[in-house]
Parts: C-alpha cells; structure tokens; sequence
C-alpha cells in the first residue's frame, strides 16, 4: 500500500479534550484507544470498565468526579509533542446525563466567559497541607456551547464552597467552537497555585500534578500499561 492510500486509510476520531486524533495505520492503534472506542460505541458491553461519581478508591483523598471509563490518563500522547494534562473519563451516554461531581471540599470559581468549565481552589492540599491547588472539570455544554454547568453556579461564581460529592453539571462535549465537538466526557485535571492565590494555565503539564496519589490508582501514562484499566479491585488500583 502506497504512503496517499495509508493516509487516507487513518482514522481521524475526535474523542477527549480539544481534538484528539488517532491515526490507524494497517488497522492497528494503541491497547489504550483500541479500549475508548470499543466503549464509546458499546459501554454496556464492558459495565465493569466504569467507575462511578462519588466512588473513593479505600483511603484516596478524593473521590471519583463522575462515571463511566477513565480512558485517557494523565501525561498520555495522542499525537507527537502532545502530553495530556488531566484525566478523560467517558461516561458512554448522551449529553446532558452523566453527572459531575467534586472530588473534594474547595471553593468553586467560574470565570464570566466560561461556558462548560469550572476549578475549585482547594486551600490545604491533603497530600501537602500548607499548599493551594486547584480541580479543573470542562467539556460541561453541548457541540454548540449551550451550558450543562449546574445552574447553581452561573458565569461569574467566585468562591462558592462546595463539598465533595457536589453537583457541578453533567458531560458534554463542546471543545470551545461551536459545532466541533471533542466527543462526551469529563476532562478533570488538577493544577498547581502560581504563588499569589490564581491557578496556573492548565494547558501545560508541568502546571498540572498526577493525579494517581489522589485517587489511589494508577493513573499515569508513565506508570500505567496501555491495556490496563483504571479501577479500584481490592487496594490495587487497576484491573
């Protein structure tokens, strides 16, 4: 097969945060995205993938933010140069069902421009006492940017407490444009303090933390094998 018909033969699936593109070449692709699409299109074949909202992994500091498949993990590549900030977790239903929870106690913040999005500044890091860091949860709107974001907390919320378990929305999959959706799910990441009480720019990986401490599982990219799946099996931390 010559290189044209290899490159028309990729695959191109917009799938987690942004535009996430997998490229099949000879029908192959990584154990890890093999697994999102095979739930995507069917995750009541496999309900023993998914971790449920609210679900604390034995003496994890945070509780899992919604359900479904933990499908990409924190510092995964999708595409050369590309390190994934947070987590992607697909939740297998429409828009607009699958809840959004807080992972742990902080004080929610929603920006005035903020359609799908929301970070909760968490004043005493329970794995640091004495540091600030902050939980960032997205893709809370439909393909066109109508909110799923719980009304509770409008365009402009600053510093509202919220307790773990809280409702923020359900998941979406706006990517920021208008009619390019990234797929449904729940991107959740957690960002580190600049020093003077703001979070960081969530888009850069050394803004951001691993989040397997947190949760007790694996949830690294570096730690994980790609056919593992993220879930709490008897203090091990993956199945």
């Amino acid at each position: 097969m010559n290189r044209r018909a290899l490159w028309i033969a990729g695959l191109v699936v917009a799938a987690a945060a942004g535009a996430v593109i997998f490229f099949f070449v000879s029908g192959r692709t990584s154990p890890r995205s093999a697994r999102v699409m095979q739930w995507i299109r069917n995750p009541d074949s496999h309900p023993e993938w998914a971790i449920q909202a609210g679900e604390r992994c034995g003496a994890a500091s945070f509780v899992m933010p919604t359900n479904g498949f933990i499908g990409f993990l924190w510092d995964d590549s999708f595409r050369p140069g590309h390190r994934h900030t947070g987590l992607d977790i697909f939740g297998g239903t429409s828009t607009g069902i699958t809840p959004v929870v807080a992972a742990y106690d902080g004080y929610l913040t929603r920006l005035s421009d903020w359609k799908s999005t929301v970070i909760i500044r968490i004043p005493d890091d329970p794995l640091q006492p004495g540091r600030q860091i902050w939980t960032y949860y997205t893709h809370m709107a439909d393909s066109q940017g109508n909110s799923l974001v719980n009304p509770a907390f409008p365009p402009g919320t600053i510093e509202q407490f919220v307790a773990a378990g809280t409702l923020l929305g359900t998941q979406g999959n706006y990517s920021g444009t208008a009619g390019n959706p990234t797929g449904i799910h729940l991107h959740f990441s957690i960002v580190k303090d600049d020093g003077q009480g703001k979070f960081l720019n969530e888009l850069d990986i050394n803004n951001t933390l691993n989040p397997s401490p947190y949760f007790n599982l694996i949830l690294n990219a570096a730690e994980a094998k790609p056919e593992t799946i993220p879930l709490c099996q008897a203090g091990l931390g993956v199945r």
